[in-house]
């Protein structure tokens, strides 16, 4: 008897998810999201050409720096075209996959609001949603580094001095784009959480 190809692996796939939504693999430990052996599961989103790429890179070196183990997992396909752009980053103790599980979203970053719908049944209750609108866009004075005051803002929230911020935000953009970045991360770091 000749065993079905696809019926086969899908028995597998069926088994690994099972073995991935154990609460100990694929969710966090604690509600404690500053407690050293919880996971946080963050997705950046926006379209090509915003930053998301380079927001999620130093987003997971500052958490690297801290003794985490990180991964990371990308999707922008037709991101060149101002298609939809998006980044998994997890941090804690110890990380198995990249990939963050259906409904264990910690944090939502968007860029750009309209891609809410794109990753809203991806979301709990528990997510807390970080969106431009909750930044002072006026006084951002380079639209471009609309990134860097994303994760100002989103820093509000999550366990790193701003030094270590700072330091690998300039590591990671050209020295003539220090003072901008620098800014924008104040500006969003000094907006109210909610």
């Amino acid at each position: 008897m000749e065993t079905d190809f696809f019926s086969y692996n899908l028995k597998d796939v069926k088994k690994i998810r099972e073995e991935f939504m154990k609460p100990e693999i694929g969710n966090r430990k604690s509600e404690n999201k500053n407690h050293p052996s919880s996971i946080v599961n963050i997705k950046l989103a926006g379209i090509g050409g915003m930053g998301v790429l380079k927001a999620s890179l130093i987003l997971a070196e500052v958490f690297f720096r801290r003794g985490m183990d990180v991964k990371k997992a990308e999707v922008h396909g037709m991101s060149q075209r101002g298609g939809s752009v998006c980044s998994d980053v997890r941090f804690g103790k110890k990380i198995f996959s990249p990939m963050i599980p259906a409904g264990a979203i910690d944090y939502l970053v968007l860029f750009q609001e309209d891609q809410f719908q794109l990753y809203e049944a991806e979301c709990s209750p528990k997510t807390v949603i970080l969106k431009p609108a909750m930044i002072d866009l006026d006084k951002l004075k380079n639209k471009r580094a609309l990134n860097i005051a994303m994760l100002g803002l989103l820093s509000r929230y999550l366990d790193a001095p701003e030094k270590v911020w700072l330091d690998v935000i300039k590591e990671n953009l050209p020295e003539k784009l220090h003072d901008v970045n620098v800014e924008a991360f104040g500006l969003g770091r000094l907006t109210p959480a909610f």
